[in-house]
């Protein structure tokens, strides 16, 4: 995809644009059918309908009961609700929860304040390639453990995690099971049944669809505390006004996903694939993170060695691309996926993430190729006149 400034935009895992679909979908809800779908009148019965509708839209994509959809803010409203309205609800059976070492910030920050709100919470490591292990689940849960949440897909480098697996590990143990697929939705099959999970995050604008809406799946029987209270929106647990024009506008990127998914997997891991070659055969000293496991197919994470991708980024004109580290300028610290997995800091600093999606074409991965290697040259030769 080309922006307004003619940039190519390689940075779907950040957000993707709105699809053209979608957006013709949420215009009557943004312009003359704005009431309120609570309002016992034609317009209102509309929107409810109208909200009804995107429900099912999303759970025929997740393969679930409409009635299990939750309609939020976004991912981390998502992962808040989750994690803190189980906490609420299931700490008389225990005080136990396991995560990821490499999950996202919507998770790790919560756990943090879950503990200090009496809860203890153990980290599952990760291997080089950013996978967790099935035994080291089975090692450290116990009769009290209440919840585990694993990310689906990494967003920095795209490792695909053994969900089903790991849900029957805390199915056997008795605890729930929630993942955060806020990447993986609309890239990679999704189906809850198949994942065998409890809860499911979805992001709205990871798909497509507007930023500041999401939805999280909950499995009938699963009890949550609301994170929001008010009046009875959303089952009871996320009161408000819905936000009719973006449920629809995720409903409709729903349904797009649905229809288009195992083509767009095909397309787009192609283009990736050739992307990843051509990054490797012009530097052949980077390093292609994740690359020996089952990866999102349109993230690309590469590192370069003694360079700063901070460096990169701001001499990279053209591109629009992330540095795949959280790198903070002048305290030396990477990654906390990348460290997780043992990469050298050297290396942790020069990462970059290239993330493809549905309006990329094989021209823009050439010329993307093209523009690392204009900055590469430019900053290698920068060194040596210094």
């Amino acid at each position: 995809m080309l922006l307004a400034n003619g940039d190519i935009y390689f940075d779907y895992n950040a957000t993707t644009p709105i699809d053209p679909w979608v957006l013709e979908a949420m215009q009557i809800y943004l312009s003359t059918s704005f009431g309120n779908p609570s309002s016992n009148h034609s317009m209102g019965n509309r929107n409810r309908a109208a909200i009804e509708e995107a429900r099912a839209q999303v759970a025929n994509l997740l393969g679930c009961e409409p009635g299990e959809i939750i309609f939020t803010s976004g991912g981390s409203e998502s992962n808040n609700l989750a994690l803190k309205g189980l906490a609420a609800k299931y700490a008389h059976r225990g005080m136990h929860i396991i995560v990821s070492a490499v999950e996202h910030p919507s998770i790790i920050e919560v756990c943090h304040y879950l503990t200090r709100e009496g809860f203890r919470v153990s980290y599952l490591p990760v291997d080089d390639q950013g996978v967790v292990s099935s035994q080291d689940l089975s090692t450290i849960i116990t009769s009290k453990t209440i919840l585990v949440s694993v990310m689906h897909a990494n967003n920095e480098v795209g490792s695909i995690q053994p969900i089903s697996e790991l849900a029957d590990i805390a199915h056997e143990a008795g605890a729930v099971f929630h993942t955060d697929a806020a990447q993986s939705v609309a890239k990679i099959p999704t189906r809850v049944d198949e994942l065998k999970c409890d809860l499911l995050t979805v992001a709205g604008h990871k798909l497509y669809a507007p930023k500041g809406i999401g939805a999280l799946f909950l499995k009938k029987g699963t009890q949550l505390a609301p994170l929001i209270h008010g009046a009875g929106q959303e089952g009871g647990l996320r009161a408000g006004t819905e936000n009719v024009a973006y449920i629809v506008g995720l409903g409709k990127a729903a349904e797009v996903a649905n229809e288009t998914l195992q083509e767009e997997m095909k397309k787009i891991k192609i283009l990736r694939d050739i992307l990843q070659s051509d990054l490797k055969k012009a530097f052949p000293e980077i390093r292609i993170n994740a690359s020996k496991v089952d990866r999102l197919p349109n993230t690309l994470s590469i590192s370069f060695p003694n360079i700063s991708a901070l460096q990169i980024m701001d001499n990279l004109k053209g591109l629009a691309i992330s540095a795949g580290a959280a790198c903070h300028s002048g305290d030396g610290k990477g990654s906390g996926v990348l460290e997780a997995m043992g990469v050298d800091l050297n290396y942790q600093l020069g990462t970059l993430r290239l993330s493809l999606g549905r309006f990329v074409d094989e021209y823009q991965v050439k010329r993307a190729v093209e523009i690392v290697q204009i900055v590469q040259n430019k900053l290698a030769n920068s060194q040596k006149s210094n």
